[in-house]
Formats: C-alpha cells, sequence, structure tokens
C-alpha cells in the first residue's frame, strides 16, 4: 500500500519530487565534473560542488530511512529510492555503492542523536553522579522508545549490532568514552571510590547491557520483565559499586526513570 501511494507515474508524485530529481542531478553532475575544470573555476566551486553532493546525500537518506521507518531496512530497495526521487537506480548507487552502505548510512544519522545527547550531558556543569544517572537513563530509555514504538528501528539496529557494522561499533566507542569521562571526573571530585576508570567503565556497560543493548532488551521485555522497575534497581546497584552509597539523596535522583 505504501509503495502504491508513492509511484511516481502519478502527476502529483512526479511534481513533489521534482525538487529532489534536481538536487540528485546537480550532484550527479559534481561528481562527474573533471578536476581540470574544477581547478579553473577556483576553490569557491569545490567548496559548492561539494555542499551540492552533500545535500544529495542527505536527500537520499531522507528518502531511504522514510521507506525504513514504514516497511523496514530489509524491504527498502534501491528502485523504492530511487523511484521516490524521480532518478535512477545508477544516480543513487553513484554515492552509495550498495543498499548496506545506505542503511549503514541511515542507522548512524539516528544514533549521532543519541551521542550528541550523550555530550550534551557530559558538557553540563553537573555533579558526576547526576551524569551518570541521566546518561544511563537516556541510553534505556532512547532503546525501550525504539523497541516500543519504532519497530523497524529497532530491527535495523538489532542488524547493525549482529553484523557488526562500522557505523554502531563508532557508537559505541563515543558513549565508552564519554562514560569514562564522566566516571574520572567522579574519581577527581571524589564522588566515586574506584581504583582505575578503564576497569570502572567496562564494569558499568557490563551491568548495564541488558537494559540498552537491542536484542537484550527486547528479550527482557519478551519475559514480561518490569522493564522499568529493573532499570532502576541496576542503576542502584552501579552507584552503590561506584561508591555512591548516598546517591538517592543526590542531584542524581531528580533524573531517575520514572515508573
Amino acid at each position: 500500500m505504501f509503495r502504491m501511494c508513492t509511484d511516481v507515474t502519478a502527476p502529483d508524485a512526479k511534481a513533489k519530487t521534482n525538487g529532489s530529481a534536481s538536487i540528485v542531478r546537480d550532484a550527479d553532475w559534481a561528481l562527474n565534473r573533471q578536476e581540470p575544470e574544477s581547478q579553473e573555476r577556483g576553490p569557491y566551486s569545490l567548496a559548492s560542488d561539494e555542499a551540492i553532493l552533500e545535500e544529495g546525500r542527505d536527500r537520499i537518506l531522507d528518502i531511504a530511512e522514510k521507506y525504513i521507518r514504514h516497511i523496514g531496512h530489509r524491504k527498502t530497495t534501491v528502485a523504492d529510492i530511487a523511484s521516490d526521487l524521480g532518478t535512477s537506480r545508477a544516480n543513487v548507487y553513484r554515492f552509495f555503492p550498495t543498499r548496506a552502505a545506505i542503511n549503514n548510512s541511515v542507522c548512524a544519522r539516528i544514533v549521532e542523536k543519541v551521542t550528541e545527547i550523550a555530550f550534551s550531558i557530559a558538557r553540563t556543569d553537573a555533579a558526576a553522579s547526576k551524569k551518570l544517572v541521566e546518561l544511563l537513563n537516556i541510553l534505556h530509555r532512547h532503546s525501550r522508545m525504539t523497541l516500543m514504538e519504532a519497530k523497524p528501528i529497532h530491527e535495523l539496529f538489532v542488524a547493525a549490532m549482529n553484523e557488526n557494522w562500522a557505523t554502531m561499533n563508532a557508537h559505541n566507542q563515543r558513549i565508552r568514552a564519554i562514560l569514562e569521562a564522566i566516571i574520572r571526573q567522579g574519581l577527581q571530585t571524589g564522588e566515586f571510590q574506584v581504583e582505575d576508570a578503564d576497569h570502572a567503565t567496562r564494569g558499568v556497560i557490563t551491568a548495564f547491557l541488558p537494559f540498552f543493548h537491542p536484542v537484550l532488551l527486547e528479550q527482557r521485555v519478551q519475559e514480561g520483565e518490569d522493564i522499568a522497575e529493573a532499570a532502576h534497581v541496576q542503576i542502584r546497584f552501579i552507584m552503590r559499586a561506584l561508591g555512591k552509597s548516598d546517591w538517592r539523596s543526590a542531584e542524581a535522583s531528580e533524573v531517575m526513570i520514572s515508573a
């Protein structure tokens, strides 16, 4: 049904995709530019060409994400994307060599939003304990909401984890680095009482993994567990393990997950 609604053979659909097709055509022209011509037109032309290319990539990913959210990444094809854009599959392949590369890039776009939130938490002036609890909550809440409200994206994340996609690995490394920075802050201020920040970070990730790893979280939900309460309990355990026995009376308690 969704595919029929986006059939570009309909006059209205053609009108809607004119802008997208133009963007991709312009970007394709920039890809085909010869180097000597680029040099003659100067550095500002090169910058302009790069902007056109970036806009073309973004438009392709916009359409790809729309399809993935509706029918899932396994059913979305390059032909779907090209048809919606009013261009050819060959033009889409000029930007992304495979459908897997498109899936990878869509995944990167979505998890980047989580990374940005994590960075914003780490940059605040709050106590390390509050930052840590808030970050754990964000990781859990995002995974839980994706599972419950955006199943096709959850399935994309499951594939990314199971198939070891580079973008998901990079995201996990960034989150790990943010967690470690927060724990180091807690050590420096005396909030946390652990010997090594690196080991403590590994311990926190291992302890909380079942509450944000897409596969493990889904298993717990399927088993009928009260996942919000379980996350509360696990955060209490983590904070006590870090030596924050009075965490419930600290600012950190203000950002606990709603039951």
